[in-house]
């Protein structure tokens, strides 16, 4: 019988330290629904003690999801244990996964503290943590620079007071596959009552060695992987969910082991955190770019097409890979619309948010005669990540751009409710766009994204546009979506406007764990 190989999601908590990938409540909600629908064994939903958004964002998941664990990550103090047994506390299942620094360089130049004083916070926070559940993780920040017999020391300390999982974080991407694979098979050998639990690895891609560092880590005795959809994360990313998965899968012979992901959701979830994130998948992406399973060669085709398995280890379908798929179009009714939003996973909250999305399709399905899978998912999206107090609201706009003519736009924005008109010319249609808003909102921002993809075929296909602006330390995504680019824009725009005008802004963990 093969060994159960637990998969930890973390793109709700390290993706969202993505410089512009941070998430509002609702978009929290929609991928987290999309992780259980994929039976993710964790998932890590945030850090409760950041801030008031990132405990509410927590909690509400912990109300939604009843197929899979519910974490929350927890530095080594009391307070940040509270928040966090607190936010898991409606879970079916909950976790706290708390940390500390290890490395000499952490403890000695960002603590402040001894490697006894270490230990003994870390032994606290294990008995914080147990007031209010069992399955606490434990993970020792910056494993990968520590010093070995420091590292038997410590997770010796925390089993002992009750911990169930030890995470060995290369928190920095510094390892390298057969390096890290032999510290972990000296962890298991030589701490006390290594068999008690379980050992888990959390890998960081800067030396592009994140995936092959936590496969090798798995092949030492590692049977938990901490991981994200799409490699998303700090700098330069975590192990890709969807690579390590399937390598599991697809080399039985090298590993006995298996997961309970259902696979076919890999795509759908890919595309959901790329809609919501802002971050596009590259096409070249192992099992989730648009290129995975296209053959440009004349042998490779000519291969596939004899026996797909000359040139595929993996079935396209199989990840989730398929043909647009009509749903619905303008006819179609209420019912029929709510039922396909709920086949998709996308749940809204209460009958307005289904009208006005409903409302929103109708509108498009009389400019645009088939209506796909994507496009519902970028119609809600659209729909539901404004902010709750919705500040800034486009009400009208007029674009005129004519060849040998600068481009003009014209708009009317709601702004607190307040009516407002602004005008500006600019180098093209969706430039005098944003210069018009800005005469209005005089935001301060700096664009440093503007990104447009066709979300199915056809030249009536919906653009969807995300933006990214900077204000400060603050950075946010926006995201539209409509038939028409510049309106698209506009929303996006202003959907990024509204994200700096009301979120809260977070606290730093103490480390990318």
């Amino acid at each position: 019988m093969k060994q159960h190989l637990v998969i930890f999601d973390t793109t709700l908590r390290d993706g969202e330290q993505s410089p512009g990938a941070s998430m509002t409540r609702e978009e929290k909600i929609r991928v987290a629904r999309q992780l259980e629908k994929m039976r993710v064994d964790v998932i890590e939903a945030g850090f409760a003690a950041a801030s008031p958004g990132d405990f509410e964002s927590i909690q509400a998941i912990a109300h939604a999801i009843k197929d899979s664990t519910i974490c929350s990550l927890a530095r080594a103090n009391e307070n940040d244990i509270l928040r966090a047994g607190e936010a898991i506390k409606p879970a079916k299942s909950g976790r706290i996964h708390t940390f500390i620094a290890t490395s000499p360089i952490h403890m000695e130049k960002k603590l402040r503290m001894s490697p006894d004083q270490v230990v003994e916070q870390a032994v606290k926070s294990i008995g914080w943590a147990r007031q209010y559940t069992d399955d606490i993780e434990f993970s020792a920040e910056d494993a990968g620079r520590s010093e070995i017999d420091f590292l038997c020391r410590i997770f010796e300390a925390v089993i002992k007071a009750g911990a169930t999982t030890i995470n060995v974080p290369d928190t920095v991407g510094y390892a390298i596959p057969f390096q890290y694979a032999d510290t972990i098979r000296q962890l298991i050998e030589r701490v006390p009552n290594a068999d008690k639990v379980v050992w888990s690895v959390h890998c960081h891609n800067d030396l592009g060695l994140a995936v092959s560092n936590s496969l090798a880590a798995v092949l030492a005795g590692a049977r938990q992987v901490e991981c994200t959809i799409n490699g998303l994360g700090e700098r330069a990313g975590n192990a890709a969910l969807e690579e390590i998965v399937m390598a599991v899968r697809t080399r039985p012979d090298v590993f006995s082991l298996e997961t309970r992901i259902d696979t076919t959701q890999i795509v759908p979830a890919s595309k959901l955190i790329s809609q919501i994130t802002g971050y596009p998948v590259q096409p070249n992406k192992a099992v989730v770019g648009a290129n995975a399973f296209a053959h440009e060669s004349g042998i490779h085709q000519d291969g596939v097409l004899k026996h797909r398995e000359t040139y595929e280890i993996m079935r396209a379908q199989d990840v989730g890979w398929s043909q647009n798929k009509l749903v619905l179009g303008k006819h179609s009714g209420r019912n029929a619309f709510k039922s396909r939003l709920q086949e998709l996973g996308i749940e809204l909250e209460s009958d307005e948010a289904v009208n006005a999305a409903f409302a929103r399709f109708k509108e498009l399905a009389d400019r645009k005669h088939e209506i796909f899978d994507e496009d519902l998912h970028a119609l809600v999206s659209d729909e539901v990540v404004t902010p709750d107090q919705e500040h800034y609201k486009l009400l009208y706009s007029h674009v005129c751009s004519e060849t040998g003519e600068m481009p003009h736009a014209k708009v009317i924005l709601s702004v607190g409710g307040v009516e407002q008109k602004g005008e500006a010319g600019g180098g093209g249609p969706v430039d005098a766009t944003f210069k018009a808003i800005e005469s209005i909102v005089n935001s301060g921002a700096q664009l440093m994204l503007y990104s447009v993809n066709a979300i199915t075929t056809g030249t009536d296909a919906q653009g969807e546009v995300t933006t990214r602006l900077t204000k400060g330390e603050r950075v946010v995504n926006g995201n539209g979506a409509d038939t028409d680019i510049v309106i698209a824009s506009a929303r996006s725009y202003l959907n990024a406007l509204n994200k700096l005008h009301s979120a809260l802004d977070k606290v730093k963990a103490q480390g990318d764990v």
